[in-house]
């Protein structure tokens, strides 16, 4: 078995739209972290995630660990853990976390976060090393394309500053600008499915959206994701409105005992990236039937064989899988096709925040057909690092002093006086 000779951890910022969700605003740039795990034979394994300064200070000091190891992935997550107490990242609370707006921040979901990078990077040179893709090291795909959800959000048409990233996509802040930006998702990427981030607007606002969804693209499912900014009530208030419109509602409400007391009076399904984001969160909403569907995130659950464990208990208990999506890159997009592509029973399409994300550090970025991506059968991941792009987007980062993703400071730059609302909002 080869042996890894060199890793190499890289910082990047990301040019990141105007978008809209609970916490504020997406700001201009955003932090990732890019991962690469060189062998003795010189094959290259890529890994990305979070960049904010607790998982690119953890990732820093595991890298060196790796040298003239095996190239093996079983202890990832243990040894990463061991480092994160070494290292000592910033105290962490039981805040949402904005980064994905996740469930609450803890030490062990920062180092789960920080070793998918790691695992991927490893999964990635192992398919190098042998000539394989990573789907068949992991068993062996069972669809030849995974299907992906057009992403929809509330958005302004720009940054508040001249200099900053502009797009052509124009501002959506009623159901008209919704329905318009699917439209656009439709045509040019033919996604089929269409989720909205809510939790900007009051809950009559964002019903009326998603009931302009169903209108304009009558059969195709629609989801709506406000990610836990409602009461009970209001909650159920929404899901009654929405019986006969919604795939599922993903986390209406905070907390595994409020999902339970919501999912026990609608006969919507109720999905989730919020409450269910670790193993031992697993136990309590399963046996209280608090979710239908369990959106999983190899960046959260510590990588794509924690993910394909995630999937066989959900299959295990009558659970639905599907996948959730932050704002990433090419690598982690390739990483969740070949994850997505061995799980069985996928029923539903995978979040993908592309193509809200125009910059990449891959040589071939990818190209939805019909809102899905092939498969492919070549070696690893099946995309190579383009250096040229990784040095530019690191020099950014260098030059400037955004270190971790903040949508309550960017909103507080056109509106000072706002802060991140308390739960629940509405």
């Amino acid at each position: 078995m080869s042996r890894i000779a060199e890793v190499r951890v890289t910082p990047i910022l990301i040019s990141d739209p105007p978008l809209l969700n609970l916490q504020g605003v997406h700001q201009p740039y955003t932090p990732r972290t890019i991962v690469e795990v060189i062998t003795e034979s010189g094959a290259v394994g890529l890994g990305e995630t979070y960049g904010d300064t607790d998982y690119l200070k953890l990732a820093e000091a595991f890298a060196p660990e790796l040298v003239g190891a095996e190239l093996v992935v079983n202890t990832l997550p243990a040894d990463v853990a061991r480092c994160l107490e070494r290292v000592g990242a910033e105290r962490v609370d039981n805040t949402v976390q904005a980064e994905g707006l996740r469930g609450s921040r803890t030490m062990t979901k920062i180092a789960l976060s920080v070793s998918s990078a790691f695992e991927v990077a490893i999964w990635d040179a192992l398919g190098h090393e042998l000539g394989l893709p990573v789907h068949a090291l992991l068993g062996g795909k069972v669809r030849d394309a995974v299907e992906y959800s057009a992403y929809l959000f509330y958005r302004w048409a720009e940054h508040p500053e001249p200099d900053e990233p502009k797009d052509d996509w124009g501002a959506a802040l009623d159901p008209e600008g919704v329905v318009a930006q699917a439209k656009r998702m439709s045509d040019d990427y033919g996604f089929s499915s269409f989720k909205l981030k809510g939790g900007v607007f009051e809950p009559k606002q964002e019903v009326a959206a998603a009931r302009a969804l169903a209108e304009a693209f009558p059969g195709q499912p629609v989801r709506l994701d406000p990610n836990g900014a409602w009461s009970v009530a209001t909650s159920l208030e929404v899901a009654a409105a929405l019986e006969d419109v919604l795939e599922y509602l993903e986390d209406p409400t905070t907390g595994t005992a409020n999902m339970a007391e919501v999912a026990r009076k609608t006969s919507l399904p109720l999905a989730t990236n919020m409450c269910v984001t670790a193993f031992d969160e697993v136990p309590e909403a399963f046996k209280t039937d608090a979710v239908q569907v369990v959106l999983s995130d190899h960046h959260y659950w510590g990588g794509l064989r924690a993910t394909q464990d995630l999937a066989a208990v959900c299959r295990t208990f009558g659970v639905g899988i599907s996948m959730h999506s932050n704002t990433h890159l090419g690598i982690s997009l390739a990483a969740m096709t070949q994850v997505a592509a061995t799980i069985p029973g996928l029923r539903y399409a995978c979040d993908t925040h592309r193509p809200w994300q125009t910059e990449d550090v891959i040589t071939q970025p990818h190209t939805f057909s019909g809102g899905k991506i092939a498969v492919p059968d070549t070696p690893g991941l099946g995309v190579e690092l383009d250096r040229e792009a990784l040095a530019k987007l690191h020099e950014r980062w260098q030059q400037s002093d955004v270190r971790r993703r903040d949508d309550a400071a960017a909103m507080r730059r056109v509106h000072p006086d706002f802060t991140a609302p308390k739960f629940p909002r509405w």
